[in-house]
């Protein structure tokens, strides 16, 4: 059961990465919301290479590993995985940057993503015996999941009402009524 321990912690991982990013895409916007997003964007890129180049390399030096193995068409795929894993994370930028906020945006995210996962798994590597042999309860999973970003998005509960600036913040006081 490790790899369910792993992909628990993925989901954690991925669950709060719409929040950070929003919060540091907003917090980078002291001018232009576009150089906002290439700003975070350019961090998120950061933060892939300490963890997915040195940090590998670092467990690869680390074992001894010799660096032959390597295939060009091993190469290929794990390329193009990191360029649609990064296409997606910009493209989660530019939904923010289009008004989207964190919960709606991860939710299709998230409820999306498992539907295109088993469209592209079973024309990539049908059943024996075809789409036919597919038990329905699998065409009801995709619906379900398609369902539930849905209602997830449509019926996310609003945010919290604005609070007033405090005296704290360094905001002025409330003007006082003329006569007080």
């Amino acid at each position: 059961m490790n790899w369910l321990t792993f992909a628990l912690m993925t989901v954690v991982s991925w669950g709060l990465y719409g929040i950070f990013l929003h919060t540091g895409q907003t917090a980078m916007a002291t001018g232009d919301a576009t150089l906002a997003r290439y700003k975070a964007f350019l961090f998120v890129g950061l933060a892939y290479f300490l963890t997915a180049v040195l940090a590998p390399l670092a467990l690869l030096l680390g074992k001894g590993a010799a660096f032959d193995g390597y295939t060009a068409r091993g190469m290929g795929w794990s390329l193009l995985a990191g360029i649609v894993g990064a296409l997606g994370a910009f493209g989660v930028l530019l939904a923010f940057g289009a008004g989207g906020k964190p919960g709606p945006v991860m939710s299709i995210i998230f409820a999306g993503a498992p539907v295109v996962n088993a469209v592209v798994s079973l024309a990539l590597h049908p059943p024996p015996g075809g789409v036919g042999a597919i038990k329905p309860q699998f065409f009801l999973g995709i619906l379900l999941a398609a369902l539930g970003g849905f209602l997830v998005t449509y019926y996310k509960p609003a945010p919290p009402a604005a609070k007033p600036p405090s005296l704290a913040s360094g905001a002025p006081p409330p003007a006082k009524p003329p006569g007080q």
